[in-house]
């Protein structure tokens, strides 16, 4: 029975928890990390990390996208981003790598992103990310999916992402027609991730939609201001165990089509990402920790995408900070600091091993505590 607290007379509040509140027990077992896999799958693709790209530009382009699914992630462009707007965006991406705290750096994001998007581009990026190998993705917002979305399945992608702040399955809507997420994916014949969501109920309806993946959060961190502007703030711990819950009811009712669920927001290390999966995720999706990249397009700045939304930015600008390393150091060490931010998926594999469990989906089993 989920905990719900009295805060006031004849209102009441469910308890939630954030990744920082648990921790993982161990179990009588351990294990050999050698013997330890992070392989995971998406409908037919499969990866060698639970790892997906947050589509940010700061993080993003054609060749750290195909980077990323080199080492074994999933690279995702974002097709209403920057690279679609421009031939060539290294110009305004380096003028906001070099934006300091004084700098309007929101009205700069807001005057960078007011360029239309170009649907030839679109294809030009995706070819691109193609002649790079790997698995193509490429993210798309709720609100121009039914416009875009022709054109980036035209240009050939193997996932399309279909990312909001909040994602329904019902959408209500007296001014524009409203995408109905059902018809449209069972009108493909590629994998589709949607979300976010944070509840057990929202994450089930996305499910029944076809959707191959499942976004739980909504990419909050450091720099996310969703609360602020909002007054939504999602604990990770609770929404992953909740929309995990939802899926294993799924599987009762649909006779074993399982759902993915990729995880974002309130990551920033190894341990973040072990507690994630932990609480029931198959993957994360990494944001600012891939900014720290030495191969990050904007040199260490970090914004999200809804950052430069031109009339409600919900996101504060993060200004360039000196790369930790290569992005395969950052993802597979070696580290040189002991903090957690390097080696993240060496990390998750030792935690693997110190708990016994040779694979995800065992370790999604694992032993959780409160401990704060």
């Amino acid at each position: 029975m989920r905990d719900v607290v009295e805060i006031g007379l004849g209102k009441t509040a469910q308890r939630g928890y954030h990744l920082d509140d648990i921790a993982i027990v161990p179990s009588r077992r351990t294990r050999d990390v050698d013997d330890v896999s992070t392989a995971w799958q998406l409908d037919a693709y499969q990866f060698k990390i639970p790892c997906v790209a947050h589509p940010s530009d700061a993080t993003m382009s054609p060749a750290s996208a195909a980077k990323l699914s080199e080492l074994g992630g999933l690279g995702v462009l974002n097709v209403e981003g920057l690279w679609t707007r421009y031939e060539d965006p290294s110009k305004v991406l380096g003028e906001l790598a070099a934006l300091d705290d004084d700098d309007p750096s929101t009205r700069r994001l807001q005057e960078a992103y007011a360029e239309p998007i170009r649907p030839e581009l679109i294809a030009e990026r995706v070819r691109q990310m193609r002649a790079g190998g790997g698995t193509v993705a490429a993210r798309v917002s709720p609100q121009h999916t039914l416009a875009l979305a022709p054109v980036v399945l035209d240009a050939g992608v193997d996932i399309l992402v279909i990312q909001g702040t909040l994602v329904s399955a019902e959408h209500v809507s007296t001014t524009d027609e409203p995408l109905n997420l059902k018809e449209f994916i069972a009108d493909l014949d590629l994998p589709v991730v949607v979300g976010g969501c944070t509840d057990y109920k929202t994450a089930l309806h996305l499910m029944r939609t076809g959707a191959a993946g499942v976004i739980v959060g909504i990419g909050a961190d450091e720099w996310s201001t969703t609360d602020s502007v909002l007054g939504i703030r999602v604990p990770m711990a609770t929404a992953i165990a909740d929309a995990a819950a939802a899926r294993r009811d799924y599987l009762d009712e649909t006779g074993g089509r399982y759902v993915h669920l990729i995880a974002d927001g309130d990551l920033q290390t190894s341990g973040d990402i072990a507690k994630a999966l932990g609480c029931g995720a198959d993957a994360v999706m990494l944001g600012e920790p891939l900014s720290l990249c030495a191969e990050a397009p904007a040199a260490g700045a970090w914004w999200h995408s809804v950052a430069s939304h031109p009339k409600l930015p919900r996101g504060a600008f993060g200004v360039a900070d000196e790369p930790l390393g290569t992005m395969e150091q950052i993802l597979f060490g070696p580290a040189d600091s002991p903090d957690g931010q390097q080696n993240l998926f060496g990390g998750l594999r030792r935690a693997m091993a110190k708990c016994g469990y040779r694979d995800l989906k065992e370790f999604q089993r694992v032993g959780l505590v409160l401990d704060r």
